[in-house]
């Protein structure tokens, strides 16, 4: 029996051509020569990711892993329209989103449009192969997008996927021969997770007696997504030599709910570790008609196989972050002690811990690191520092921690310390709190002196002689600010407390400076000093210097931090501050009158006076950026953290690719500031339209946000650069009046010379190396003449950014 060539399955594959050939951005394909017979040319088709998350979807499909094949014409490869025939060979599971993702996997509407039973199946930490029949004979092994060797990769995952299959089949006595033969005869495609950390280690452990291929699902290789159930799957699996999947059924969403609930308090099922689960089950009809006006029904028929994810933190999240932070020390230059660590990464205790031991540990012996940063021995360090912690010595320094942590150490006085820069929003949550509970409060910024710091010490040291609490209103953002706060202090009995309000920058810097930005902005003259500069957004450049020189909070400067959030309103960082002064100052909670109050009057505060302005900064910064060198998309995102993770767990990216990366990351080489320059000045005068363009966004009082996809990662043996796909206003981010009008036009008019060239320079090999050798690497790739470049593709990155004239 030949597996059916539908006129649906074709149509589909049709549909895609035309739509990869109208949005190459949208749809994008690659052809493979089958292993098993050369001479048979397969397609992979590759969705963008970000455009999963549309209502409607612009795909005919929402599978996520499709293989076709085109038919010859000896083999009825023409219809009776003249047209070509296709065939789906390889159909993976349609792309699945977690509890809250989309609009249709939050719990009620899960409740009203999907029907029992619901199997959980466990999510394994591998990676996904997909196999299918070729010819009733031959099969197909592929990962989620390609198949065969990998250039620059001694084993690529379909491979060592393959080489796992033939394990199995051995195992029983089958052959592959009988394999193909029974996938052709059903027409189906199997789905396996690729478990083995011999070949590559992820998160969770794999024994040996679980290495190998976890057989989770059969699809129908058609274009409807129909899934076999868990029952037929575990039975092929103890017949054919496949690790079975573990699962459970339930019979409704509040079962679900409250059994993923109670695996998320510890993160283990089984008493093992986990991700989460991939629950399995089908779309059906509302039996309530008001369910169809509260709920959003997912983009399916009645009847169809529906899937959804339940994920866990921890303990999961928790050992992703020791794997981050060991690089991160393996990668740091000089001594472990100065290793900059992100504090989003420090909050657990064990953590902390952790952190010591292996710094004591790569000190000891980094020789036997040599090989984490490849994905090797990140378990077996894991495990090594658990059995560690089972011991007196570990257990003994993880209560140290705790008991610090929660120790109520007699203090006398407080000093409460911003740490923050320009924007974040400390004087108005000092001003809110002073009024509400009578404490001191001193600003830097009234001190007119040349020499301001020691005033400004000297006033919160008097301010204390007549207050319990005092808020240091300044930046702190340096260390020997707080330094200086702590010795000012240090003869006073009972010691005083310094009370940290962190406003942690672990946003990209961007974003910081974005949102700050506004703020000033926003503020307008209502500071001592910074104020908006509404022509040439020079108070902008003045946050940048503030986020270049920051140097973040460590462990030890500060008895006690309330943790703010830069993003956060000026209301919410109020009512933060206030819970956080509750709790550790003992103080009664004012009432939400008394709160709202005092936000008012913060929010209308105006400082009693105002430096003058300096006209010979204030002209120099006027003549620097009437020209700016550029205009470049400020771009916010991590590439360390988004373009790292990337990197370790796609599948088989070259050892070029990792080897330039880690060079880039140890030299420190990557770009701190990511932008994407749109217009040069070399350029003038053939593109001062666009000039002109960029100049009038950027002196627009609230420039639109642009949100941007970032598409392959390319390099050759002397730079990294990112490819920009996409762009287009970022609607969520526009206000009530503001219809983006402004940003449409300027994307609508954009020269496709210049969406060909747009990029990120992610770093150069050395000093000697210019930046705009991204840009030469970008153009080459994209025209099919890059000799020497290897790219990959970056699924589900994206960036916003704005349009800013720029000097560096």
């Amino acid at each position: 029996m030949t597996p059916p060539c539908s006129p649906e399955d074709s149509q589909l594959i049709a549909d895609l051509y035309m739509l990869s050939s109208k949005s190459p951005k949208l749809v994008r394909s690659s052809e493979y020569a089958a292993p098993s017979d050369p001479e048979v040319t397969v397609r992979s088709w590759k969705m963008n990711e970000f455009k999963y998350y549309d209502i409607p979807s612009p795909f005919p499909t929402l599978a996520r892993g499709l293989f076709s094949l085109k038919l010859s014409d000896k083999n009825d490869g023409v219809d009776g329209t003249g047209k070509a025939k296709h065939r789906i060979v390889v159909r993976g599971y349609d792309k699945f989103f977690n509890i809250g993702e989309v609009p249709w996997t939050n719990w009620k509407s899960l409740e009203a449009y999907t029907g029992s039973p619901y199997t959980l199946t466990l999510k394994s930490n591998g990676c996904i192969i997909f196999i299918a029949a070729l010819t009733p004979s031959k099969l197909l092994v592929t990962s989620k997008h390609s198949l065969g060797p990998v250039k620059g990769v001694t084993e690529s995952h379909s491979e060592a996927g393959h080489r796992w299959l033939r394990r199995h089949l051995a195992d029983k006595g089958k052959t592959e021969e009988q394999f193909a033969s029974t996938l052709w005869e059903k027409n189906w495609t199997a789905i396996a997770e690729l478990c083995d950390d011999s070949f590559e280690e992820h998160v969770l452990p794999y024994s040996s007696d679980k290495s190998g291929l976890h057989l989770h699902g059969f699809n129908e290789t058609t274009k409807a997504f129909r899934t076999l159930p868990t029952t037929a799957v575990d039975a092929f699996a103890d017949e054919w030599g496949f690790i079975k999947t573990a699962s459970i059924e339930l019979q409704t969403i509040p079962e679900v709910k409250a059994f993923t609930d109670k695996i998320g308090e510890t993160g283990k099922w089984n008493d093992e570790a986990l991700e989460g689960f991939v629950v399995r089950t089908h779309i059906s009809v509302p039996t309530h008609a008001s369910d169809r006006n509260t709920t959003c029904p997912p983009p399916y028929p009645a009847g169809s196989s529906f899937f959804f994810k339940v994920k866990f933190d921890e303990p999961y999240m928790m050992y992703r972050d020791w794997r981050e932070i060991t690089k991160i020390l393996l990668n740091t230059k000089g001594s472990l002690q100065d290793a900059k660590l992100p504090r989003s990464k420090l909050k657990r205790p064990e953590t902390k811990v952790y952190i010591k031991w292996v710094k004591e540990e790569i000190s000891k012996n980094r020789g036997a690191f040599s090989e984490y940063t490849k994905g090797k021995g990140i378990i077996s360090t894991r495990e090594k520092f658990l059995r560690w912690l089972e011991d007196d010595g570990g257990k003994t320094d993880l209560s140290e921690i705790k008991e610090s942590a929660a120790s109520d150490k007699a203090f006398g006085k407080t000093i409460i310390v911003p740490i923050a820069i320009p924007g974040c929003g400390k004087t108005t949550v000092a001003v809110a709190l002073a009024h509400l509970f009578k404490f001191g409060h001193t600003q830097s910024d009234d001190v007119q002196a040349k020499k301001p710091a020691p005033i400004f010490i000297k006033n919160v040291v008097e301010l204390l002689k007549l207050h319990d609490v005092v808020i240091a209103d300044k930046n702190n953002h340096l260390v020997q600010h707080r330094e200086q706060l702590r010795e000012a202090v240090s003869h006073m009995d009972p010691p005083v407390r310094l009370l940290a309000l962190n406003w942690a920058l672990d946003e990209p810097p961007a974003t910081i400076q974005r949102i700050c930005g506004d703020r000033v902005f926003s503020r307008g003259d209502n500071h001592q000093s910074l104020r908006a500069d509404k022509i040439t957004k020079s108070h902008e450049d003045a946050i940048w210097q503030f986020l270049k020189g920051y140097e973040e909070l460590s462990d030890n400067e500060m008895d006690v931090t309330i943790e703010m959030n830069v993003e956060e309103t000026p209301e919410q960082a109020i009512r933060r501050a206030v819970d956080g002064c509750v709790d550790i100052l003992g103080l009664e909670r004012p009432s939400e009158e008394k709160i709202s109050e005092a936000a008012q009057l913060a929010m209308g505060y105006v400082p009693r006076s105002k430096k003058p302005d300096d006209k010979k900064k204030k002209k120099k910064s006027d003549d620097d950026d009437a020209t700016p060198r550029y205009f470049g998309l400020l771009a916010e995102v991590d590439l360390v953290q988004s373009i790292g993770e990337k990197l370790r767990e796609a599948d088989d990216v070259p050892e070029s690719g990792k080897a330039l990366w880690e060079q880039l990351v140890s030299d420190k080489r990557v770009a701190g500031r990511p932008h994407v320059t749109i217009v040069h000045r070399n350029t003038l005068p053939a593109e001062y339209e666009l000039w002109e363009r960029c100049s009038a966004l950027h002196r627009t009082p609230a420039p639109p946000l642009f949100k941007f996809n970032l598409g392959h990662l390319v390099w050759n043996e002397r730079v990294m650069a990112i490819t920009v796909d996409d762009l287009e206003v970022d609607t969520d981010a526009l206000g009530h009046t503001d219809d983006g009008q402004e940003g449409h036009e300027f994307v609508s008019k954009l020269p496709e010379e210049v969406r060909g060239r747009m990029h990120i320079t992610v770093g150069t090999r050395d000093a000697n190396v210019l930046p705009i050798e991204g840009k030469s690497i970008v153009e080459a790739w994209r025209k099919n003449r890059g000799d020497g470049v290897e790219s990959m593709e970056l699924e589900g990155i994206h960036a916003k950014g704005r349009i800013k004239g720029l000097q560096y």
